[in-house]
């Protein structure tokens, strides 16, 4: 590609620090959001005068239009070559004691920020018409999640249902501009989002029906997950492809253990995985 320009969010940590490190190898100029001015100084220090970091939360439509217009001024009339959507995290519990304001914003975090910076970068990625160099990329980072609804994961697995429907409908719409829209849809990782995963809330509802049954699935979630998780190194690589491929696949799926844990129980009869999940969180 033409445009060796990246915008990454959620760069401060795992999959995002790692791409940025891996474009930057690559001879790449790489912007990346952060929340806080000190990630902001500690990456610009730890990755070179070839990464730029934006200092914003996806959660601000404003912030993230003014990041933008600062990438225009650092390409200088060029198109950016790709936007990575990789800012987000995880919230879990059961839904029916779930507060609203925890699924309102995981939905802002993980589908408003995909959205909003769409949106907010999208003239560089190519349909400001006026602009030098080929059309960019958007990768969209999805899960697992995005295809299945795992227990006590409802908030999370929402989410990445709609970024998927939304990013198909994204990739759709941008064919007029010759932008393309993939998607790249990991299982467990080892970064930080699934270190949180020991959170899950088994103390807050443990005096409840589904105390038990959450115990559980964290356990499950920290230890065969974990056991197993890829590095993050390995999504890199996928999001690599993904923005640089001629042809690339619409998703590329790190996933470990892909066959048994995600090909498998998709192929089977839904009521079967139903009861086999039921038997080993004792329901």
């Amino acid at each position: 590609m033409a445009n060796l320009s990246v915008v990454i969010t959620g760069a401060s940590t795992g999959i995002g620090y790692t791409a940025a490190q891996r474009f930057l190898k690559q001879g790449w100029q790489v912007f990346g959001s952060v929340r806080k001015q000190a990630d902001a100084e500690r990456l610009q220090q730890e990755l070179g005068e070839r990464f730029q970091p934006l200092l914003f939360d996806v959660t601000d439509a404003g912030a993230i239009q003014a990041a933008a217009a600062q990438v225009r001024a650092a390409l200088a009339g060029q198109k950016l070559g790709a936007l990575v959507n990789n800012a987000g995290y995880v919230v879990s519990g059961p839904l029916l004691l779930l507060d609203e304001k925890e699924l309102q914003q995981q939905l802002d975090v993980n589908v408003f920020g995909p959205f909003r910076a769409a949106q907010a970068f999208a003239p560089l990625l190519g349909t400001d018409r006026s602009l030098a160099g080929a059309p960019g990329r958007i990768v969209q980072i999805s899960s697992v999640a995005g295809r299945t609804g795992f227990p006590f994961m409802g908030p999370y697995s929402a989410s990445k249902h709609a970024l998927e429907g939304m990013s198909e409908s994204l990739r759709r719409e941008l064919m007029l501009f010759g932008i393309d829209v993939l998607i790249v849809a990991p299982g467990a990782i080892a970064t930080p989002i699934w270190k949180k995963g020991e959170e899950i809330g088994t103390e807050q509802y443990s005096a409840t029906p589904y105390g038990p049954a959450l115990k559980k699935f964290a356990d499950l979630l920290t230890t065969r997950a974990q056991k197993s998780a890829l590095p993050p190194e390995r999504v890199a690589d996928d999001i690599w492809q993904a923005v640089t491929s001629k042809r690339p696949r619409l998703r590329y799926e790190p996933i470990p253990n892909k066959f048994r844990d995600y090909t498998l129980p998709n192929l089977l009869p839904r009521r079967l995985v139903d009861r086999g999940l039921a038997k080993i969180l004792g329901f």
